[in-house]
This record gives structure tokens, C-alpha cells and sequence, in this order.
């Protein structure tokens, strides 16, 4: 791919005025950009297609506010850091929920039967073993916060961090279980040879 260096005030002022040939260089341009940035990280074509969108959306809104978009020459690294944004946001929406959408459906509502029973406690078996399959540190954040629903600041004490570090620590430890949660199954290779 070839890059593109001539992001100058010119260019920035013909986006902002909404000039067609201007905007399609810069949607084509950046949406190859951002394909090779999203294709390492997400499995979803629709997926990468939507996070494109969003931050090329975000980006022409950002344009048409005042002062949001002051150096031309950083469009690239502007149009990385909306990226980076949505798709944190796409983690935080996609990527953590103890029960995951497989398992959903087993949720029981109202009263609970003998059948739901079983399941939520099948449910709350397959997470326990998933996090005894993880680093110390993020079966420890993850209890700490999903299971013991322990208070977010006490937690920041008593590992030295603070808030923001912390949901950092969290993503990193809710990618982790989504990952063991995608793989074999735990207890799958014994079950299959018995």
C-alpha cells in the first residue's frame, strides 16, 4: 500500500467543505488503513465493517465542530485514535460477560425449575474452571469484581492502581477468559474418553 503524505491545511479545508473527491480519497485511502489495523484484531468481517464506519462517522462529525481537527498533518494519527476508541468500545460491549451467548439462553426467569437449576449451576461450573485456567492476577480482578461484586476503589488500594489503570488491568484479564472460553471446552477431553 502506498501512502498518502499530502494531508495539508488544503486538504483539511476541502473536507470541511464537503468536496466529493476529497472525501472519497480520504474514506478509500483510510478504509485500508483501517482494514489491515482491524483484520488482526477482529474475527467479524461485519464486525470491521461497522467499527469502520462508526469512526468515519465520528471523524465528519469531529470535522464540522470547531477546532476539533487543528493540524492536518495528524489526520492519520486522528483517524487511528477514533479507531482505537470505538473499538475499545466494541471489546467493552462484546468481549466480557460471564455468561456468554451460548450459555444465555439457559438464564432462568422468575422461578427457577429443577432443569434451570442444573443449568446455572453447569454455567457456574464451566466459569469457574475457565478462570482457573487464567493468570493468578486476572482470575483474582475478575472474582474480586464479577463474583464478590467488591468495591472498585478498594480494589485500586489494594493492588496500587488507579481507576483507569484498573479497567486496563480488566479488559486485559476479560480478553483472556473470552479467549479460554472460546477454546475446547474445560473438562471436554475427559468427558469424550469416558
Amino acid at each position: 500500500m502506498e501512502f498518502y503524505d499530502e494531508f495539508d491545511e488544503d486538504y483539511l479545508d476541502r473536507l470541511r467543505r464537503e468536496d466529493y473527491w476529497t472525501q472519497k480519497h480520504f474514506v478509500v485511502y483510510f478504509s485500508k488503513l483501517l482494514q489491515i489495523k482491524l483484520k488482526s484484531r477482529l474475527k467479524s468481517r461485519q464486525d470491521i465493517e461497522d467499527i469502520q464506519q462508526i469512526t468515519f462517522a465520528r471523524f465528519f462529525q469531529n470535522l464540522r465542530k470547531d477546532n476539533a481537527i487543528q493540524d492536518a498533518r495528524r489526520l492519520g494519527s486522528y483517524v487511528n485514535s477514533i479507531c482505537n476508541n470505538v473499538l475499545l468500545e466494541h471489546y467493552r460491549r462484546h468481549v466480557f460477560d460471564p455468561i456468554d451467548d451460548h450459555l444465555a439462553n439457559s438464564i432462568p426467569d422468575g422461578g427457577k425449575n429443577a432443569e434451570q437449576l442444573v443449568v446455572e449451576k453447569e454455567r457456574t461450573r464451566i466459569i469457574r474452571e475457565i478462570l482457573e485456567f487464567l493468570p493468578e492476577k486476572d482470575r483474582r480482578i475478575l472474582r474480586e469484581i464479577f463474583l464478590e461484586e467488591r468495591d472498585k476503589d478498594e480494589i485500586c488500594k489494594d493492588y496500587g492502581v488507579t481507576r483507569s489503570y484498573l479497567r486496563v488491568l480488566l479488559l486485559r484479564a476479560k480478553i483472556k477468559f473470552r479467549e479460554k472460553l472460546h477454546e475446547e471446552p474445560p473438562g471436554a477431553k475427559g468427558k469424550a474418553a469416558d
